[in-house]
């Protein structure tokens, strides 16, 4: 073993006090790799209420940078990044903008709510855990979704023609069904500016209400709203409204053999 001085002990004390100092004034984070990871297996993730208001703004301007799914992750992420620090540090936010499109554009469900998903099944914990608050959080923002005039948010500064963002119902959670309803209310191209500006105000809306969400879960009001039954009336995971789409068409499930 390599001998060590005094001097080298009093320098090697000297930065760890300094370096616990800093971390104390400007609040970093020291914890090694193996630490964050410790704490990310951890459910429920540590959480601190957040502004709604401001969360949505976050949400709509980081849609211009990683698009719906990334979006929502990053405007509640990031905020708990600075006020709590790991597991939300370390997390990597800009590897979901594969949620972009109804993920890699093959628009399935929207990536507003995929992002909106993760966030609340890594702040509640997923099933495994023992909870389902993630779980019932997402089914109930998923209805929210589907039966609400969206989007709601109004930006502070609105990236394409205010007057041009018409509200529209998709009674779906599906991307194609939210786009495709909304591209024929107002008339405007999937590539066009008023198109993109829409899916950012959605993703503002999204935000918000899912914070709205989590405060309520914090503050342990948070109250199931929907009975979702995953098979359904049609014995398939599925949406209720098939007929909007399929009509007389829809696949009927095998029954279960006795």
């Amino acid at each position: 073993m390599k001998d060590v001085t005094r001097r080298d002990f009093l320098i090697g004390t000297g930065l760890f006090s300094a370096g616990m100092l800093l971390s104390k004034v400007f609040q970093i984070d020291l914890a090694t790799p193996v630490q964050a990871k410790m704490k990310a297996q951890k459910w429920p993730w540590p959480y601190e209420k957040l502004d709604p208001e401001k969360t949505a703004e976050m949400a709509y301007n980081e849609w211009y940078r990683i698009f719906c799914g990334g979006a929502v992750i990053s405007s509640i992420f990031s905020q708990l990044a600075e006020k709590i620090g790991e597991p939300y540090a370390s997390f990597p936010i800009d590897a979901f903008i594969i949620q972009e499109g109804g993920l890699a554009g093959w628009g399935t469900l929207c990536g507003s709510l995929n992002g909106a998903a993760v966030v609340a099944n890594c702040i509640c914990g997923p099933r495994t855990s023992g909870s389902h608050a993630g779980h019932i959080i997402t089914t109930n923002l998923m209805d929210w979704y589907s039966n609400t005039s969206l989007p709601i948010y109004k930006p502070k500064n609105p990236k394409a023609n205010k007057d041009h963002i018409v509200q529209t119902m998709s009674n779906s959670p599906l991307c194609h069904i939210s786009v495709g309803k909304w591209m024929k209310a107002s008339g405007f191209a999937l590539a066009s500016p008023e198109r993109k500006d829409r899916c950012a105000r959605i993703t503002a809306s999204v935000a918000y209400k899912l914070v709205e969400m989590l405060n309520a879960w914090k503050d342990g009001k948070f109250h199931e709203e929907v009975k979702w039954s995953p098979a359904g009336m049609f014995g398939i995971t599925a949406q209720q409204n098939c007929a909007e789409c399929h009509g007389s068409n829809i696949p009927e499930a095998p029954k279960m053999k006795k």
